[in-house]
């Protein structure tokens, strides 16, 4: 139920009814959303940003054997496995399931290989062990001073097309999302939060919601979120970085043979593969950026695995940030701490109706989802079960232009008379773009650029934007007095630069160059932050 009143000059109010609001539209948030709605429950999702801005859109897109985690969280490895088969059926067509191999290098701590196989069946996870000379011939990219190989059932995931599918279908369903939409406050009322009031960032538009039940699931910020209703937990704040090569080097997911630890697994990705990754604990959250000693770790160390990496070309590096709920400060390091998630119930601390649902890795979005409705309809009072395991996740317009493509040439071919290529790099043509306005979000009607790269595979190629951003601008805003034209490149570019600075020699700085000359030099664009 939504109801706008008019309070001075352009400003409107929208008050909004609904039984759940999740605050953050990462894939946690939207694959509770869409769980709900399956069920019968409405659901309001609001982020500070748009979806997938925390750690959803900075992640690996690895979806996990379990394997990675024998050694050191168990809990974490069994849910993984059993999670990892419930989404190669639900979700076939945003997963490459490629496979994976777990490999030792010489120097390697011998015992742990010995005992890996035994640690994964342990946790019903099959390991089949290979020959150096197999596992060579499977992956050629592979150091030929591997000594172990494992073949496990890792795979390849698509956070951004798997959290678009999920949304569409919350949405279609009847779910409202509010992107770019931050929470300001919270009035509590007789121990349960009563209204939550945001506002729309773009225009300014102020927002209450009066819900029966409000979900924390803002990631790494869901203790900020808490404490607009006076809760504090301890959370830890561990940064990954992680860099992309320009084409792809191996057909499986390669794994280092040692418990987890820095530039140990290489991910393919489309046409891609996706390097990492670190784990840095982060004091706040002002400042999430790849860092340049970082990156030169993380390609150091995956250069022992696989030697080519030392001389490849990356295109860009960027960094994501692992919310890690750690109840007892005195935990360890952030590698020891468990990856598994936590759902948190407030009603002891003052605030009966506000959970927070926290941690936990792409991989297992679908569970935490789950077990969260489960406590929402005892809540509620619904009787309804989960259908997710079971129904599969519909492909949606909106996830479509997402999939990166094979065959320029064939692409090429599917584009209608009169239509023109705008992003040379990924083979995207006017069309697709116009497509992909129309599944916006009424939030996002008037959107920036980076609205469009998160939809598609804009500005995701080696030149990173330098031609694309032009051109689709014009398309996009031609005939408009857009004010914020300028603007609108200016924040891409930079979104861009802020990745490519850590990985600039070779031929990627090149590439800067060419978009300095370009952007700076002849149009007169200064990419400094204002």
């Amino acid at each position: 139920m939504l109801h706008c009143v008019r309070k001075g000059r352009g400003v409107y109010i929208k008050n909004m009814q609904t039984q759940v609001a999740i605050i953050g539209a990462g894939i946690t948030g939207i694959g509770l959303a869409r769980d709900l709605q399956m069920r019968g429950i409405k659901c309001v999702i609001a982020d500070k940003g748009d979806f997938n801005s925390g750690a959803s859109g900075g992640n690996h897109g690895l979806l996990h054997s379990g394997a990675r985690y024998v050694s050191n969280d168990t809990s974490s490895a069994r849910e993984c496995s059993q999670e990892s088969a419930i989404l190669k059926k639900m979700a076939p067509h945003c997963i490459d399931d490629t496979g994976g191999l777990f490999v030792a290098v010489k120097g390697d701590n011998e015992e742990y290989i010995e005992r890996f196989p035994e640690l994964c069946s342990e946790c019903g996870i099959e390991a089949q062990e290979l020959s150096a000379g197999k596992s060579r011939e499977l992956e050629p990219a592979i150091s030929p001073e591997t000594i172990a190989a494992f073949q496990v059932e890792d795979a390849s995931i698509d956070p951004f097309q798997i959290s678009l599918d999920n949304l569409s279908q919350a949405i279609d369903l009847g779910a409202t999302f509010l992107p770019r939409t931050e929470v300001t406050k919270f009035e509590i009322l007789n121990g349960k939060i009563d209204k939550i009031h945001l506002q729309d960032s773009l225009n300014r538009e102020k927002i209450t919601i009066d819900p029966e039940i409000v979900v924390n699931a803002a990631g790494a910020w869901s203790k900020n979120v808490a404490g607009l209703a006076g809760i504090d937990f301890n959370m830890l704040h561990s940064k990954g970085t992680l860099v992309i090569t320009s084409h792809r080097i191996s057909h499986q997911v390669i794994n280092r043979l040692r418990p987890p630890s820095d530039g140990d697994i290489l991910v393919p990705g489309g046409n891609v593969s996706i390097l990492g990754t670190t784990s840095v604990r982060l004091p706040d959250l002002d400042n999430i950026s790849p860092g340049i000693q970082e990156v030169d770790k993380i390609v150091d160390q995956g250069a022992q695995m696989i030697p080519v990496l030392e001389t490849s070309r990356y295109i860009r590096s960027y960094a994501g940030v692992r919310p890690i709920y750690s109840p007892d400060e005195k935990s360890g390091g952030d590698r020891s701490a468990s990856r598994g998630y936590a759902i948190l119930e407030h009603g002891d601390q003052g605030v009966e109706n506000l959970v927070t649902l926290t941690g936990g890795k792409l991989t297992s979005f679908r569970l935490m989802a789950e077990r969260c409705a489960d406590l929402i309809c005892t809540r509620l009072d619904v009787e309804a079960d989960c259908k997710t395991p079971a129904e599969p996740l519909p492909k949606s317009g909106a996830g479509k232009w997402i999939e990166a493509k094979s065959s320029p040439r064939e692409w090429m071919k599917k584009s209608g008379s009169g239509d023109v290529i705008l992003c040379e790099c990924e083979m995207i043509p006017k069309s697709n773009f116009e497509q992909v306005l129309d599944t916006l979000p009424p939030q996002n009607r008037n959107p920036d650029l980076n609205a469009f790269r998160m939809r598609s595979r804009m500005g995701k190629g080696p030149c990173q934007g330098t031609f694309c951003s032009l051109r689709v601008s014009k398309y996009l805003f031609a005939g408009e007095k857009h004010k914020d034209k300028d603007k609108l490149i200016k924040d891409f570019l930079r979104s861009r630069w802020k990745g490519m600075r850590p990985v600039l020699w070779g031929t990627q700085l090149a590439q800067a160059e060419i978009m300095e000359g370009m952007h700076c030099g002849l149009f007169g664009l200064e990419l400094t932050q204002d």
